[in-house]
This record gives C-alpha cells, structure tokens and sequence, in this order.
C-alpha cells in the first residue's frame, strides 16, 4: 500500500496527544500572542526544530519538547484553536474517528480550572466537528484526560471524569513510564472504572513487559504502545503477560514514527511490529504526536504496510481492530463500521 492508497483509507485514530499535534503555524500564531520566544520563526524551520529536537533516541529528551507547545495551551482561546484543528487536520488525513488525549492539570498555569480547560477542548472539537461536516466529510471526536505518573493524582480531573464530562471517554496514564508504577494511582483508577469509564495506559514503551502486567492488573483496556512486550518470550515461545496480551486480545496503540525517535527501534524496519503483527497480537496504528514526529496517520499506515507488506485488506483489518477498542458508544462504533470498506 503505498501513500496515495493510504490516503483514501477511511482511519481510526486512538492514541494522539493534543499537545503533540499543533501545526508549527499555530505554534507561531500563539507564541506571537502571548510575546513567547520560539526556536525558530518559519512554519518549515519550526517543524524542523521539534523533528530534530525529540529525535534523540531518548523518551525523557523526547518529552522535553512539549515544554514548548504547552506553554501556549494556558488559555481557553488556545485550547479551543488546537481542538479545531486536531479535528480538522484528522478529517483531511482521511480520519473518520479520532480520540485526542491530554493532561488538564498541566494548562492550568494561567488561572484555567481542569473544568474550564476541559470544556475549551469539548468546544473546540465540536466546532471542528461541525466544520468538517459542511464538507461533507464524517468524523467523531472525543477526548481522553491523561493523568501524569510523575505528578500527584489531579482529583478534580478524575472528578471530570467520573462525571461523565462532556466528550470525556476515558482516562489514560502517561508520562515518564520508567520507575512510575500505578500504585499510586490505584484508588482513582477504580474509582473511574466504577463509574463506566474507560482505562489505556501508556506501558510497554520506556519500560519492559512488567509495565504492561502493572497496566493490566490496575484495568487497562488498552496498552499505550505496548510494543516491548515483545521481550516476554524466550525460545520456548511467548511468557505468561504477552500470552495474556495475545489471548485476550488486548488492543496495542501502536506508534512507529514514534518508538524510532525514543529508541525502541531504529527504523521500521526494525520495529517489533515485524514480530507482533505475524504472531497474532490485536494491533492499532497512530501517530502519538503528529509534530514531533513530522507525520501523519496516513504516513503511518504506508510506511508499516511497506515494511510488512500489507495490501489494503490488511490495513483495513487494522482499522477494524482500531474501531472495535475505541472508547466511543456501539452506536457510534456501529455507523463508522459501515466506512470501513
């Protein structure tokens, strides 16, 4: 399949952060605003920056450049642009369902409460919504509240989602993964799945299979990446949490462009998607974050089927798997199916 092909393929987006997508001409708009320097003062030079800067092999230097984009994201006004146009960019990339994901308790630097910044994101992916369809085009957008592993439990974010915040489909743990274990979140994360919320959690990327059991244990739905899982196996075959991964068919947020940059691999080539994908493992394709990874989903998908050789039944397959893990409602999940050809 090649990049033209992959264009046309109607996509299902699960794991992409809000902070990690603005387009560099946003990021100059904002930062031009709110009289904040930039490393760089084109559009072209500015994606450059944030390519070069989190292609360093290391997730800790990858992270460091979301200081930048968050930094703009303190306000209502620019938490809503960034929703439009995350809807917007998804629906022009072929994408017909996209969950946003992001930290309230980081965009609360300028007086912000999580509830107000939490509706700006709702606001702004409903008039990206609305946008898309006076062109005809089909998306659903909804949004899922991170919780950071190396920051205190933000109660009032799991109160918002507890709640049933308005667009608020689940709850996601990010963050530094390496020496973070969940124990701290544990209460909280019960209390969300009590009331009906769903759980991903970002393992399986800085750290190795025990990560993703720690996921799976405290509930996890599906695994953010997810792909080191492919060191529980030995010559005997696969060990007891990658058997539980495989059997039970838990969904893996897998992001290619992205696990080269922060060292699980050096090329796709290389990515242990080469050894997921043959034995079985229940995969999903996204791009985590857009900007940093100068990508897109559709990108995404023709650099994977290259390697692996898929046609299109087999990114279609992919997208299918996408749709069924997705947080959305079995009537929205029911309507996209039918877009799935």
């Amino acid at each position: 399949m090649d990049s033209a092909e992959a264009m046309s393929l109607p996509k299902v987006v699960l794991h992409d952060h809000l902070d990690g997508g603005l387009r560099p001409a946003t990021v100059l708009d904002l930062a031009a605003e709110r009289d904040r320097p930039v490393p760089a003062n084109t559009p072209e030079a500015l994606a450059d920056w944030f390519f070069e800067a989190a292609d360093s092999g290391s997730l800790a230097r990858y992270l460091d450049t979301f200081t930048e984009t968050v930094a703009l994201m303190q306000d209502a006004d620019s938490l809503r642009r960034v929703a439009r146009e995350f809807v917007e960019d998804m629906a022009a990339d072929g994408v017909v369902y996209a969950e946003t994901r992001w930290a309230p308790q980081q965009h609360l630097e300028r007086g912000l409460t999580a509830a107000e910044a939490t509706e700006a994101v709702q606001a702004g992916l409903v008039e990206g919504m609305e946008s898309v369809s006076k062109s005809g085009r089909i998306i659903i957008a909804r949004q899922i509240l991170c919780l950071m592993r190396h920051l205190d439990v933000p109660q009032d974010v799991v109160d918002l989602a507890v709640n049933h915040a308005p667009g608020v489909v689940g709850v996601d743990i990010a963050g530094p993964e390496d020496g973070f274990p969940l124990a701290p979140f544990t209460d909280a994360l019960k209390r969300v799945q009590a009331a009906g919320i769903h759980l991903t959690v970002h393992a399986g990327e800085a750290a190795g299979p025990a990560s993703v059991l720690d996921a799976l244990e405290h509930g996890a739905e599906r695994i953010g990446h997810g792909v080191r899982i492919v060191e529980d196996r030995d010559a005997s075959g696969w060990g007891p949490t990658a058997q539980r991964v495989l059997s039970d068919r838990v969904p893996l947020e897998v992001c290619p462009s992205s696990n080269t940059q922060t060292g699980i691999c050096r090329t796709i080539a290389d990515h242990p998607l080469s050894v997921l994908w043959p034995a079985g493992f229940n995969l999903t394709l996204s791009c985590d974050n857009r900007l940093m990874s100068r990508t897109t989903t559709s990108r995404e998908v023709a650099l994977v089927s290259q390697t692996l050789r898929w046609n299109r039944l087999d990114a279609l397959s992919v997208q299918r798997n996408a749709l069924h893990a997705a947080f959305c409602t079995s009537a929205e999940k029911e309507s996209l199916a039918a877009l799935l050809v």
